[in-house]
């Protein structure tokens, strides 16, 4: 770096650390969220930056030399330590921004001082006003192109990104800045621009092409677990429809049975056989009282989806367990309450169906718990389920669960703040939820 053009007063110096912790401020504010509210985020951003401002032109007035040679790594430092403490978020995702952040600091520092060079005879004021202008032209790019994403972007990076990816990504920032930044290089020539153009254009469009990827992945499991969601809302108009299909069948069977009754009876009243009358309303109430199904629960929606689900099940020689202890009332909507039995429903009788593939004359069983305790709602579902059931991060794969289902149960568990967990317990998969009943 050339350190002629570098020094000057040290009202000069403090100009360009002001100019320096500003723009590198901006950049991490809008790629980021602050952990604490906005009042004690401005009184402790004002307190520190006014603290290395202050110790920075100590720093130069005393040995102004190496403050200008390792006075924006030193900086930089210092601010990271105070990135990290002020913003919530994943650890290695913020250092990934803080390590991006410090890759613009590099792009509009060197590029202040090449400007100055190259057209303004190292005037020391073109420096300083080029550094506002990039430092402008830079946010402005941001908060129009990237900050929209960012948030997404992070979202997806805390899904999908692991640990190797992430220092690979962060190596490469820190050695294109290490090469741009090398306060040994002090000869000016073309070539040297061109290098230093060459870096920041490759290590520039990696970060770019790396935001690009991991924007496209997540968008791609967003599309997936919509995909899901319709999916799921399909099966679940298929249950509905068959409910319907049931009772309207149970209903002509009424009617037939209603007509044919009705028919005895007068037979019995015009033969005036009146004792054999007796008898047959005796065994026609008795009959009446054993088709009477009983209830699992006192909450309809809930009753018919599980009378559904268990009749299924049953067709399949899996052996159903209900205890089911609900209100006719319950302030959750319908459609979730649904959402959620169906596809835990659906899950435990694949899992079942997979168990038969393998083994065909092995017993299958599901139990289903399902309690309100307080403001809370409880539901346990364990199914037979293959050995070699895997989880990843703690949710089922899709290959063991037919591949749609538990985001639907996942997304209906967060809207409620619930708590869920999956596991396979030597061969029996188990579904817990706790939700948060709303008042």
């Amino acid at each position: 770096m050339d350190e002629g053009m570098l020094g000057g007063s040290v009202y000069i110096a403090f100009i360009r650390f002001a100019i320096s912790l500003i723009g590198v401020n901006i950049f991490y504010v809008l790629m980021s969220e602050a952990k604490y509210s906005r009042r004690k985020t401005a009184v402790c951003s004002i307190c520190f930056y006014g603290a290395v401002l202050v110790l920075a032109c100590i720093w130069y007035v005393a040995d102004w030399e190496n403050c200008v040679k390792s006075a924006p790594l030193v900086m930089y430092i210092c601010f990271a330590v105070f990135g990290v403490l002020m913003s919530k978020g994943p650890f290695y995702l913020t250092v990934y921004k803080l390590a991006f952040t410090y890759f613009l600091l590099a792009l509009f520092l060197i590029g202040g001082i090449e400007i100055a060079i190259l057209f303004f005879n190292r005037n020391i004021w073109a420096d300083i006003i080029a550094r506002i202008v990039l430092i402008v032209l830079i946010a402005w790019f941001i908060k129009r192109y990237l900050r929209g994403s960012i948030k997404e972007f992070g979202a997806y990076m805390e899904k999908e990104l692991d640990w190797f990816s992430v220092t690979l990504m962060i190596f490469s920032l820190l050695c294109g800045i290490g090469f741009i930044l090398n306060p040994e290089r002090v000869e000016q020539s073309p070539y040297r621009f061109y290098q230093m153009g060459i870096t920041l254009f490759l290590v520039g469009t990696l970060q770019f092409l790396m935001f690009r990827l991991y924007l496209h992945i997540g968008k791609e499991q967003e599309y997936q677990k919509e995909n899901q969601l319709m999916l799921m809302n399909h099966r679940l108009l298929e249950r509905q429809l068959e409910i319907l299909g049931e009772a309207a069948e149970t209903e002509r069977k009424k009617r037939y049975d209603a007509k044919n009754h009705n028919a005895a009876i007068a037979e019995f009243a015009r033969r005036g056989q009146m004792d054999e009358l007796l008898q047959y309303l005796k065994e026609y109430e008795n009959r009446m009282s054993m088709d009477i199904e009983e209830n699992i629960c006192e909450n309809t929606a809930v009753n018919s989806i599980l009378s559904v689900y268990a009749k299924k099940a049953e067709k399949e020689q899996i052996k159903v367990i209900l205890d089911v202890e609900l209100d006719r009332d319950l302030p959750i909507p319908n459609i979730d309450l649904l959402s959620i039995l169906s596809n835990a429903f659906e899950n435990a009788i694949y899992g079942c169906m997979e168990v038969r593939k393998q083994t065909k004359n092995k017993e299958c069983i599901i139990h289903l718990i399902m309690k309100k305790k307080k403001n809370k709602l409880t539901i346990y579902c364990s199914n037979t389920c293959p050995l070699e059931t895997e989880l990843r991060k703690g949710e089922p794969k899709p290959e063991f669960t037919g591949g749609i289902g538990v985001s639907s149960i996942i997304k209906t568990a967060e809207k409620f703040e619930g708590e869920y967990d999956f596991k396979n317990d030597g061969g029996m998969f188990v579904f817990r939820l706790m939700i948060n009943i709303p008042n």
